[in-house]
């Protein structure tokens, strides 16, 4: 039985993609080790949002390659589909894979030849199967992929095409099954999720499918992944109040807090409307965690536009920020851009936000001590005695437990938080 590793950059979508490609291989007679272990074959599945995950691709197929002299070494994923030359390039590499090609992983894994379809013609979305995930109590699910942006930073739509939609009784299926393989959570993934369902005959959108999900009650949980500000209809927002199985979490890529800046961005809102639809949000939401993107140091950004941006996150309830620092990216309009930044500015820059981000998280977190909350217990640590697991609202909470309450939800209340993560005591209903 030949052994096989496998390690992942970027995002959830590429998450889901590894996790579908280890089903696949298994099911083919492949044994899967750690990444970090001696093995026959090692995949890495990149990521290419930056220059330094680039370069963190080249360093990890250098490293297995030292692992073992003797092994077979296949990249794929968004590096190497937009940028195969550099890939092809390295002594190191047997094999390049496109996008497209982890649909055939197990033909491919071997073949002699670099393959990358051009992933622009696809249009049609055709989602990788999945009935497990390595995480035995929650699951992604992809809905979606590619996206039609083309916002001036970023190269994702040359690495994922245009946006696909996987069919309604697809992804139906695809929770039914994860569901009935004991997943008590699955999270709804794609790249571009807010534009779901408008490529499909008939169009539909985001909130139909979750709304079907909902009404078939076909999993415990439903959580949402990233949606765009301008995507976030009425309807989701009362649709997830009045449900009791989506999850009270969202997650808004923002990228900035000045107007002129996101007109650089070639965003498609303005911090008005940004601070409407928080205003929105927590109307019908009061609860809910709120986590979005920011990019420090975008070219041309100024003094007074940074702290646009920084005036705004202090102002707006925000649960958590993902603070980026900018990373020119070829092929992408903002490389060609004049303002571009020091690194030590941009640096400082993304210093600030991270500290914003810390006061705000804590700030959330506080909120809930003396509170209950419905955790999904994940782990179980036999020497502390300890279970850990996540709230419908994204807080991780660790409290006193048994093994026999993992992956199940727990009633726990909130004693106290770190500004990282809460502590809590398990509540338990008198019969």
């Amino acid at each position: 039985m030949k052994k096989v590793a496998i390690t992942t950059l970027g995002c959830k979508t590429n998450q889901f993609e590894s996790a579908a490609m280890i089903e696949q291989l298994e099911k083919a007679g492949y044994r899967v080790v750690p990444f970090g272990e001696p093995s026959d074959i090692y995949i890495i599945n990149s990521c290419t949002v930056t220059a330094r995950t680039d370069a963190e691709t080249r360093r990890l197929i250098r490293r297995a390659r030292r692992t073992n002299p003797q092994a077979r070494i296949v990249a794929t994923g968004c590096y190497a589909q937009v940028a195969p030359g550099d890939l092809e390039r390295m002594p190191e590499l047997d094999s390049v894979l496109g996008n497209r090609e982890k649909q055939e992983i197990v033909a491919l894994l071997e073949s002699v030849s670099h393959q990358v379809s051009d992933i622009s013609v696809k249009s049609e979305g055709e989602p990788l199967k999945l009935t497990s995930f390595a995480e035995h109590t929650r699951a992604f699910l992809q809905a979606q992929n590619g996206c039609n942006s083309f916002c001036a930073y970023c190269i994702v739509p040359y690495a994922r095409g245009r946006s696909r939609s996987v069919k309604a009784e697809e992804v139906l299926e695809g929770v039914r099954e994860l569901a009935k393989n004991g997943y008590q959570e699955v999270v709804l993934t794609g790249i571009h999720l807010g534009a779901y369902g408008l490529d499909l005959i008939p169009a539909s959108s985001l909130s139909g499918l979750v709304r079907q999900i909902d009404g078939q009650r076909l999993v415990p949980r439903l959580r949402i992944g990233s949606v765009e500000p301008n995507e976030i209809s009425q309807e989701l927002l009362e649709l997830m109040a009045s449900s009791d199985i989506i999850c009270p979490h969202l997650h808004l890529p923002l990228q900035s807090g000045c107007d002129s800046v996101l007109g650089r961005m070639g965003r498609h809102y303005s911090t008005g409307f940004f601070r409407d639809l928080i205003t929105r949000i927590t109307a019908v939401l009061p609860d809910v965690f709120i986590g979005a993107d920011l990019i420090a140091g975008f070219p041309g950004e100024s003094q007074a536009e940074f702290h646009d941006t920084v005036n705004l996150l202090e102002e707006l309830p925000f649960s958590d920020l993902h603070v980026f620092p900018y990373s020119s990216r070829p092929g992408t309009k903002a490389a060609g851009m004049p303002g571009h930044l020091a690194a030590q500015i941009i640096k400082e820059r993304a210093s600030i936000l991270r500290e914003i981000a810390e006061r705000k998280k804590a700030a959330f977190l506080e909120r809930f001590i003396d509170r209950e909350v419905h955790v999904l217990v994940q782990g179980y640590n036999p020497k502390t005695l300890q279970c850990n697991g996540l709230s419908r609202n994204y807080i991780e909470v660790h409290f006193s437990g048994s093994a026999e309450m993992v992956n199940r939800e727990q009633t726990v209340r909130i004693l106290g938080c770190d500004g990282k993560n809460c502590s809590g005591e398990p509540v338990f209903q008198c019969l």
